[in-house]
């Protein structure tokens, strides 16, 4: 996503990208990281 580690961690913990904490790291799936792109998605005119 080219972002900050702190960045990724902000969407995690406000929700908008999905992840699951085991131990203290975090996972996230492709297909949420995806779908958090495509929902995001802002076309420049």
């Amino acid at each position: 996503m080219r972002v900050s580690n702190m960045t990724v961690y902000r969407l995690i913990k406000s929700g908008s990208l999905k992840a699951v904490q085991v131990g203290n790291r975090y996972r996230v799936k492709e297909e949420d990281v995806h779908q958090y792109l495509d929902d995001h998605y802002v076309r420049a005119v």
